[in-house]
């Protein structure tokens, strides 16, 4: 069994924030063939399919590990794949990657504190704000794609979900070497 993992915040007022691409390719992975399994020990929305999961986390962000726990405690997935923004990668670059540090990434230290690091990750660049400070980083993150992002977004979002629909079929270092792009699909 496979679990992924995209990360996000619940609420309308998130749905288009940069924070939310997680949240936005599990929307696109899913259709109608799956499932909806969720519960409230699952702390989100979990959807299935013969051996595939789809967990949309509803702990808010810096909680993200209690949903992905749960949910590894119960179906002992062999594989996790967490799908996240990436401040530290510029919009529209794509790297596929197992374990590795979560660059102050507060939904991977709440999956790190509990489960460790050793899981499959697919980093969504958003780049940083040209503002410095904590507050600036906040406001970029929770903040809505550009009007330049958002026309390129979609190019990302189907970009990806190739990408895991491979990655479902074979291992992280076939998926990187192929998807992984230094300066972004745009």
């Amino acid at each position: 069994m496979i679990l992924i993992v995209g990360l996000g915040n619940p609420g309308p007022e998130y749905s288009k924030t940069r924070h939310n691409v997680g949240f936005m390719l599990i929307d696109r992975l899913k259709n109608s063939n799956f499932t909806d399994v969720s519960s409230t020990k699952f702390q989100g929305e979990l959807f299935k399919i013969q051996n595939l999961l789809l967990l949309k986390p509803t702990t808010f962000m810096n909680l993200s590990g209690r949903s992905v726990k749960a949910v590894v405690d119960f179906y002992k997935p062999e594989r996790v794949i967490v799908i996240h923004d990436d401040l530290d990668l510029n919009f529209g670059v794509v790297k596929f990657k197992k374990g590795g540090g979560n660059g102050g990434h507060n939904g991977l230290k709440s999956i790190d504190a509990l489960m460790g690091a050793d899981y499959e990750r697919v980093r969504i660049g958003i780049g940083r704000s040209a503002h410095k400070g904590e507050s600036a980083v906040t406001g970029h993150v929770l903040g809505e794609f550009n009007a330049e992002e958002k026309e390129g977004l979609e190019k990302i979002l189907d970009y990806c979900e190739n990408a895991l629909n491979e990655l479902i079929k074979t291992d992280i270092d076939a998926v990187s070497q192929k998807f992984s792009t230094k300066k972004g699909i745009l």
